[in-house]
């Protein structure tokens, strides 16, 4: 797996290699709908916008991460932002996540676009044995989203993380094995069509 920035273009969307530019752009698509209010998110409040893309970009040079900007083709504003993150090159695994988008464009074709094309990449071009999605215990909304893509519930893993504000965090792991992909794939293509 190589971890160089790259482009993924979509009908909807395109995911574009997230940099220090993107920095106002994502902060103006946080505030559309103030999402870090949402304490089980991993969406940045202004103040921690610059620290978070700092960090989101470290990752990325050390091959731990590929974080990419959604940008939406209709009107050309980023959206929000998504990435391949704890990539494992050995076991041809890795995880998508730190996944969210402003509340204006939530529940459109935009995810199921994003997922599509992140999962195909993934699968095609990657070659990952299995793709994993993790979420908060207490994000309902984001465990129903992996269930629609066709991801498997793995487990929660009890007491994984210890976040910021000192709340100790469940984690809900889901995945989707290369066998699986070819009906995953179907499904989310038919999931786009019918977004028309």
């Amino acid at each position: 797996m190589q971890c160089s920035p790259f482009t993924l273009q979509g009908k909807y969307v395109q995911l574009e290699p997230l940099i220090q530019n993107n920095l106002s752009d994502i902060q103006a698509a946080a505030a559309d709908g103030e999402l870090w209010e949402l304490f089980f998110t991993s969406v940045p409040a202004f103040e921690q916008t610059q620290q978070w893309l700092d960090l989101a970009l470290e990752l990325q040079n050390q091959q731990k991460a590929i974080p990419f900007a959604v940008r939406n083709n209709t009107n050309g504003k980023i959206v929000g932002s998504t990435r391949y993150c704890n990539i494992d090159h050995n076991n041809k695994r890795l995880e998508i996540g730190y996944t969210w988008y402003a509340q204006s464009v939530q529940r459109s074709a935009i995810n199921t676009e994003c997922k599509l094309l992140l999962l195909t990449h993934a699968f095609e071009v990657f070659t990952c044995n299995a793709v994993e999605f993790r979420t908060d215990w207490f994000n309902h909304k984001s465990q129903a989203a992996i269930e629609r893509l066709g991801a498997k519930r793995d487990g929660v893993l009890r007491n994984h993380m210890i976040l910021p504000d000192g709340r100790v965090r469940d984690t809900v792991v889901y995945s989707i094995l290369q066998n699986e992909w070819p009906g995953v794939k179907k499904n989310l293509q038919y999931m786009l069509n019918k977004a028309r």
